[in-house]
Parts: C-alpha cells; structure tokens; sequence
C-alpha cells in the first residue's frame, strides 16, 4: 500500500481506462461479428426462398376453406387485411434491429432460429393444403402467371409490402401463420430484456389481432405457431431465461 500511494503521489499511477459507452460497444461487437451475422441472415434468406417455392406451388393446387371457430366471432377488417403485412413491417423489424445493435451474437442465432422456422412452415404447408379462410376476399390467384414470375415477385420486399403481390398471388392458407411465428420467436430472443420483451409483446399481441381481424389465417394457424415456433426455439436454446440476464 505504501508503494502505491507514493506511486500515486508521483503521478505515476494511472488511472482506470474509461468504460466504453453504449453506442461503442455496439459498433465493437458489430465489426466483431459482422461475418456470423451476413452468414446468418443469407441461411434465413435461403430458408425463406424455399417457404415461399412450397407456397407457390401450393397455389396450384384446390383445397377447400375449412369452418373456423374463431373466425365466426371476429369481424372481417378490410383496412387491417389491407395493411397487414406493413403493420407487420413496423412492428417487427425496429426490435429485430435493437436486438442486433445491443446482442449480435444472440441476434444471428434468432437469425438461423427464424430460417429453420420458414423451412418448418414450407414443409407444413405443403402437407395441409387448405383454402383460404375468407374466399370472397382472396386475391387474383396465380393463374395466367409463371411460377417463376411469382415466385420472384414474393421474394422482392417492395413488392409485398407496397404492391400487395402476397395478398394477391397467396390466396390458399399457408400453415401455419408467418405472423405469429416471426413475432412470438423474436419476443422469446429478447425475453431476458425486461424492456424488449415488454414492447415485442405489444408488438405481437397486435400482429395476432391484426391476423384474425383480416382474416388471414384459421385459428389452428395461429395454434400451430405457438406450438412449432416454441419447440424449435426450445431444441436450440432452451427454457427462455430469466428476465434480468442482459440482452
């Protein structure tokens, strides 16, 4: 001690370096990171492309709309069947964003999560083949176009959020609901984020309001979601963890 306080007297000791403040740390683990990230969001690219083949092909074939408990009792929307997917844009990607700037590393995993949930959906899809839930309201249909041409369509974000091409060309259900599952497994990713998970919460229970209110899937969609999203979230990081861990 009495070598540290000369030292000190001297001016030899240094002082502690300054913590780094927020806005570094996130532009650290972003440059840190970057290569995980890029990889994980061209995985969910390519996992969503296959969603949207199985959805295309879908669209050829008949299947007739199925009575629906929940629909019955909640009124069709046209201006929230017309906004949906925009409603959907606002509420999502803002925190998907957060949680990349304070959480990269936890971001890319939700990233993979997300790309192994659409190729879930792909697959489930393509086993239930149901008609839509309100066929007065369905769009044109892909009749009289190429599969290619719509397929590339679908995978142009200007195209579905401001031309309506999923609203138009998607008129069978898709199994189980996009929607749901997206918003719940990012509320599940920033679940240890006490402020997070309060706004992804409000974010989700509107994306699901905004679903029946249009009419855009059966109340077994919405059911589905829950059920695959949540166990593929659970195979790959378990229990969700405690509120009060960090981001």
């Amino acid at each position: 001690m009495d070598l540290r306080r000369a030292e000190a007297e001297r001016g030899e000791l240094r002082a502690p370096a300054p913590e780094p403040d927020a806005r570094a740390r996130g532009l650290a683990g972003l440059r840190a990171l970057w290569p995980v990230v890029l990889g994980a969001l061209a995985f969910r690219a390519a996992c969503y492309a296959v969603m949207t083949a199985a959805a295309v092909w879908n669209e050829r074939r008949p299947a007739p709309p199925l009575p629906d408990l929940v629909l019955s009792a909640v009124p069709y929307v046209d201006w929230v069947a017309r906004t949906n997917y925009v409603l959907w844009l606002v509420a999502y990607v803002p925190l998907a964003l957060v949680l990349l700037w304070r959480a990269p590393r936890r971001f890319a995993r939700y990233t993979v999560t997300g790309g192994l949930v659409s190729l879930a959906r792909g697959a489930t899809l393509v086993l239930t083949g149901l008609g839509a839930p309100p066929p007065q309201v369905g769009g044109v249909g892909i009749a009289g176009h190429a599969s290619g041409e719509v397929f590339r369509s679908l995978m142009s974000p200007w195209q579905v959020f401001a031309d309506g091409s999923m609203r138009a060309y998607l008129t069978q259900d898709l199994f189980f609901s996009g929607h749901t599952a997206t918003t719940l497994l990012l509320l599940l990713y920033v679940w240890r984020s006490p402020p997070l998970r309060a706004a992804a919460l409000v974010a989700h229970v509107l994306v699901v309001a905004s679903v029946f209110l249009s009419h855009l899937h059966y109340g077994i969609d919405v059911v589905g979601a829950y059920a695959v999203t949540f166990a593929i979230f659970a195979l790959r990081e378990g229990w969700p963890a405690r509120a009060g861990d960090g981001a």
